[in-house]
C-alpha cells in the first residue's frame, strides 16, 4: 500500500539524508565511516556516483579520521582548534551524505538541495555545540568539555544508526535537535559574551 504513495522514495531519502546530516553536525567523520562501512558490506545500497564512498580506501580513511576526531575532542585546546573548522567540514560532509540519497535527481537540484537541507542542518548543529563547548570552557575551566564531547559522539552514533534503520524517527529527532541546539546554543553564546564584555571595558 505504501508503494502507491506518490514520491514516497524521495520522502524516505530526505529523512535518511536529514538524519545523516544531523549526525555530521555532532561528528564529521563518524557518519561518513558508518555509511562507508555499511555500503562496503552491501548492507545499504549506494548509487554509482557515490561508489567511491563504498570503496576500501574511503573506509580506511574515514575509519582513521573517526578515531582521531573522537580522541582529539578530549584534548584541551585541540578541541577548540577543531571547533574552528568543524562547521565548514560538517557542512561539506552533511551535503555529501544528503546528496548520496538523491542521485536520481539532476546535478543542480541534487546539490542545491543537499547544501540547503543537508549542509544547513549539519552546520546549525555543529555551530550550536561549538557555542555550548565555549560556554562550558568559560564556566567550568574546560572540565565539562569531556561531557560535551562524549554527548556529541553518542549523538553522532545514535543519529547515524537511526538514519539507516529508522529514518522517520531520525528526521523527527533531527528537527527537535535543531530547535534545541539553536535555543541553547544562542543562550550559551550570550552567556559567553556577557562574561567577556566586562573584561574588555
Amino acid at each position: 500500500m505504501l508503494d502507491q504513495v506518490p514520491y514516497l522514495s524521495y520522502v524516505i531519502s530526505a529523512f535518511i539524508g536529514i538524519g545523516l546530516s544531523a549526525a555530521t553536525g555532532f561528528r564529521v567523520f563518524l557518519p561518513l565511516f558508518a555509511v562507508s562501512l555499511a555500503s562496503y558490506f552491501h548492507w545499504i545500497p549506494m548509487s554509482e556516483s557515490f561508489e567511491w564512498l563504498a570503496g576500501l580506501p574511503a573506509l580506511i580513511t574515514t575509519g582513521i579520521a573517526t578515531v582521531v576526531e573522537i580522541l582529539a575532542y578530549y584534548i584541551p585546546f585541540v578541541d577548540h582548534l577543531l571547533d574552528t573548522v568543524s562547521v565548514p567540514m560538517a557542512t561539506v560532509a552533511g551535503s555529501i551524505l544528503f546528496a548520496s540519497q538523491f542521485a536520481e535527481l539532476g546535478t543542480f537540484p541534487q546539490w542545491a538541495l543537499a547544501l540547503i537541507a543537508g549542509g544547513g542542518t549539519a552546520a546549525t548543529i555543529s555551530s550550536g555545540f561549538a557555542g555550548i563547548r565555549a560556554a562550558s570552557t568559560a564556566t567550568t575551566g574546560g572540565l565539562g568539555n569531556s561531557i560535551v564531547g562524549t554527548t556529541e559522539t553518542a549523538g553522532a552514533g545514535i543519529m547515524t544508526v537511526l538514519a539507516m534503520v529508522a529514518p522517520i524517527i531520525a528526521a523527527i529527532l533531527a528537527i527537535i535537535l535543531l530547535v534545541v541546539v539553536v535555543v541553547y546554543g544562542r543562550k550559551a553564546w550570550r552567556k559567553l559574551r556577557g562574561r567577556k564584555t566586562p573584561s574588555t571595558e
